[in-house]
């Protein structure tokens, strides 16, 4: 475990810890509720997750879905996760953590605030954070802590700067009035698309419908609304953890999509480098065997991992947790990557199958060729050895 930390960590500005501080101790408050900070890094390969719990001795996360359906819905390899001393703040005031740990490489360190207050405050709150709350060098700090124990469990650890991937969820769980989900989007549509938003100012009837549409509701007195960077989430305590489960899966997705992406873009880059330096010529055909060889072992690699990443979660009967997935999925940008990254794989194996070819081209001609040689050879020792 790393060391507590005693010092005050300046994530929010003072005054804005200090309007928080009072609102939530106000007993008539509008709103309560928190608000969840998400960072994530890609910092491996693979992370071998039984040797994780033997290391750190901590728990597996189970699937929690709003309704039951445990033989249903599931994690194919479920992550393993353990809590972050808590954070304090300027104003004194402490933010609850936890990290977790994904077989297919990705760290996510999530953060919680609590919040109560009004609309307004909200808003400022959605548009602060999203824009100007840094976490990442802190994040980095505790991972960096982690994986120094974790040493034993990572395949393939990754050098140099990790990818990373941010997100914000602003959990009410309370309202005054109760409000249905269909009245309070009537009511407070405008705001609602603001915090999704992280936008202080109205926002135009196109953007609002447009951030509008991307919602869903199971009970009538529920309503999730995801947008690209954060999302909004009215229920229960223990209602909203499908919600934000299923962000964090979608998030972590994006970035091993995004990992990939990269990698294959470097690999295909070599490769036309290679082709463009005379791997067409006739002699240097043969030097394409090992190129080849090479792609083909990411091209492996790559469709493994993917295949992995994408099927770490399954949905066999939960058709409103594989609906909110989807959506929240398609709002983060899983499926553009994850097409892109189908489109490099064809490329490359294209590339692939054309490297062989000019190998194989290359090798039957000078087959053909010794033939020859070894035709010409023995005429020559035939006339050669005919009296005159």
């Amino acid at each position: 475990m790393a060391p507590e930390l005693t010092t005050p960590v300046p994530v929010l500005s003072s005054d804005l810890s200090q309007t928080l501080a009072t609102q939530v101790r106000s007993p008539a408050a509008l709103l309560q509720g928190s608000v969840l900070a998400l960072i994530q890094f890609d910092v491996c390969e693979e992370i071998k997750l039984d040797e994780l719990r033997k290391i750190f001795g901590a728990r597996t996360e189970k699937a929690s879905f709003k309704h039951q359906a445990p033989g249903y819905v599931r994690y194919q390899r479920p992550p393993v996760e353990e809590p972050l001393d808590p954070l304090v703040l300027e104003n004194g005031e402490r933010l609850q953590g936890e990290i977790k740990y994904y077989d297919y490489g990705v760290v996510s360190l999530i953060f919680e605030l609590p919040f109560a207050g009004d609309w307004d405050s909200l808003v400022k709150l959605s548009c602060r954070w999203t824009s100007d709350t840094d976490f990442e060098s802190l994040a980095v700090r505790i991972v960096k802590q982690r994986l120094e124990r974790a040493a034993p469990a990572l395949i393939k650890p990754y050098i140099g700067d990790w990818l990373q991937e941010d997100y914000f969820i602003f959990h009410v769980c309370e309202i005054a009035g109760a409000p249905a989900a269909a009245d309070l989007l009537s009511s407070q549509g405008d705001r609602i698309a603001q915090v999704v938003r992280g936008e202080t100012a109205m926002l135009s009837e196109g953007e609002r419908q447009e951030v509008l549409q991307s919602r869903m509701s199971y009970y009538p007195s529920d309503l999730a609304v995801i947008g690209w960077n954060a999302a909004f989430i009215y229920d229960t305590e223990g209602g909203a953890e499908t919600a934000i489960q299923l962000l964090q899966y979608a998030n972590s997705q994006l970035l091993e999509f995004r990992h990939y992406d990269e990698l294959l873009t470097k690999e295909l880059e070599s490769v036309y480098d290679f082709l463009e330096k005379g791997g067409t010529g006739l002699w240097s055909r043969w030097r394409t065997a090992r190129a080849a060889s090479k792609l083909h072992t990411v091209l492996l690699d790559v469709s493994e991992l993917t295949e992995r990443a994408d099927n770490a979660i399954k949905f066999l009967s939960d058709m409103f947790s594989a609906r909110l997935y989807k959506l929240a999925a398609a709002r983060v940008g899983v499926p553009d990557y994850k097409d892109l990254v189908q489109e490099k794989l064809n490329t490359a194996e294209d590339l692939y199958r054309f490297m062989v070819d000019q190998f194989n081209q290359s090798r039957a001609f000078v087959l053909e060729l010794m033939v020859v040689v070894i035709l010409i050879i023995e005429l020559i020792w035939l006339f050669r050895g005919k009296p005159l």
